[in-house]
């Protein structure tokens, strides 16, 4: 295990020093290695030099220099390129904040609790410098509207002790160059559902004249940063699929339609490929077995946060396409669901073998594809989608590979234009919020229109079933 310390630095020249000694010479818990990430912002003092100095003889300090000054998170985003740990933790270079709370801060992450810590300066420590009433009233005002729009109930979100897993924070674009980057990071932990933890630290705050460098004018941002992230979202770095995943987890009417459109089928050992967010398979619990798969790393790191405290939910990792994925698997489940998943392989007839396998004798599978190849479109190559299906090319590779297909009917005729106008017309390769946010909204009348329409449905739907022995 090893922990990235990320310092961004401007005009520090006279605790710079200080503090990279206190980061290299403080106690880690065992098995804890440390990096040192150092980004020099283009200070207009002694710093530059100063560092280079100090780093020259220091192989646990890299230091990264830019040419022209840009700001905290800035200087964040530039050191996170640069972590090769499995946590990060963001480090001021202005002795306000103690290495000593190391430790605790990496507790929970280490306890497998959590995936983001915050050091609160609000909650009680052992010590603490009494400062500026105001300063403080402003710290505690954003927090409280940072919460009111993430639903959170943090006590310090300005805190610059934010320990965190890498791979979550290497994967959130930072968009923020000054201290934005706190409200941001924030917000977007909150909306990828991260497990955060708070924990006290010590806190010896230095005056302006000390050179505190964040004013009012950054607190006045902060508040148009912490609404511009409710309304965005702007989650992922990757660009094959998450965001549009991500969007349509939230259209929770939308997800309980589909689940209540195969909920008949569904029976109590059950094994869904491609869960993602696990947004339908939340409609699907309680059942007496319930297994989550897909092999996207943040989705499984999502899906084991999620469903950690769930005895009879079960994380795993299957690639629809590997017989060796499924080899431990045969005949376990009387249920196998594959919404949104088989087209995305190359060899399809494999995954629908593979399914077939899991099945225990006149078990069902539920397969969702998308529908008609004259729909195919941008938005179809945003998501990754090799092809899309006829009714009957997949009820003939169903029957092709041993299922009896007991019924094949189409889902969700309403979204039919909009797909086409967004993927084919417009070339769109995401959706926007506000038309899934009223499509969302207007579910309960969708449902009793969408019969009634006289084209089929964006997505088909299958049951097949396993002939019984014998």
């Amino acid at each position: 295990m090893k922990l990235s310390i990320l310092v961004p630095v401007y005009n520090e020249e006279y605790t710079v020093d200080d503090l990279l000694q206190r980061v290299l010479a403080v106690s880690l818990p065992a098995g804890v290695d440390r990096e040192v990430i150092v980004v020099e912002d283009c200070s207009t003092d002694n710093t530059r030099k100063r560092l280079q100095e100090f780093v020259a003889d220091k192989p646990l300090i890299k230091l990264v220099l830019h040419e022209k000054n840009q700001g905290k998170g800035a200087a964040i985003r530039s050191a996170v390129q640069h972590a090769t740990g499995d946590i990060v933790v963001i480090q001021d270079a202005d002795l306000e904040y103690d290495p000593a709370d190391y430790t605790p801060l990496l507790e929970p992450i280490l306890d497998g609790d959590a995936d983001v810590v915050y050091g609160s300066r609000f909650t009680p420590s052992s010590r603490k410098r009494v400062l500026f009433f105001w300063h403080s009233l402003g710290n505690r005002m954003l927090t409280l509207l940072s919460n009111l729009f993430t639903d959170l109930n943090l006590t310090d979100m300005e805190t610059c002790y934010k320990m965190v897993r890498a791979d979550v924070i290497k994967s959130i674009p930072i968009r923020s160059n000054r201290f934005g980057i706190e409200p941001e990071l924030t917000a977007k932990f909150a909306k990828r559902g991260c497990r955060i933890y708070e924990v006290p630290i010590s806190y010896r705050g230095r005056s302006y004249h000390e050179g505190k460098k964040i004013t009012w004018k950054d607190g006045i941002k902060a508040l148009g940063v912490i609404f511009w992230f409710w309304l965005v979202d702007d989650l992922y770095n990757e660009q094959y699929g998450h965001a549009i995943l991500h969007q349509m987890s939230g259209a929770h009417r939308f997800n309980g339609w589909m689940a209540d459109a195969i909920r008949p089928w569904i029976g109590q050992d059950v094994l869904e490929i491609g869960a993602g967010l696990g947004n339908l398979s939340m409609k699907l619990l309680p059942r007496q077995s319930y297994t989550v798969s897909d092999v996207d790393p943040l989705y499984l790191q999502y899906l084991r946060n999620f469903f950690g405290n769930k005895p009879k939910v079960h994380v795993a990792e299957i690639d629809v396409e590997k017989d060796e994925h499924f080899a431990p698997l045969r005949e376990r489940f009387d249920t196998v669901l594959c919404l949104n998943v088989i087209e995305h392989v190359k060899d399809d007839l494999q995954a629908m073998k593979n399914l077939f396998a899991a099945l225990k004798p006149g078990g069902c599978a539920c397969i969702l594809v998308p529908r008609n190849p004259k729909l195919f479109g941008t938005l179809d190559e945003a998501l990754g989608h090799v092809r899309r299906y006829t009714e009957d090319e997949l009820v003939e590779k169903l029957r092709s590979v041993g299922f009896a297909v007991e019924k094949t009917f189409t889902f969700n005729k309403t979204s039919v234009p909009m797909w086409y106008i967004n993927g084919r017309i417009l070339k769109h390769r995401t959706f926007s919020r506000i038309q899934l946010k009223i499509f969302d909204s207007l579910i309960f009348l969708v449902r009793r229109v969408d019969r009634f329409l006289p084209w089929k449905g964006l997505s088909v739907i299958a049951i097949a079933r396993k002939p019984s022995a014998g």
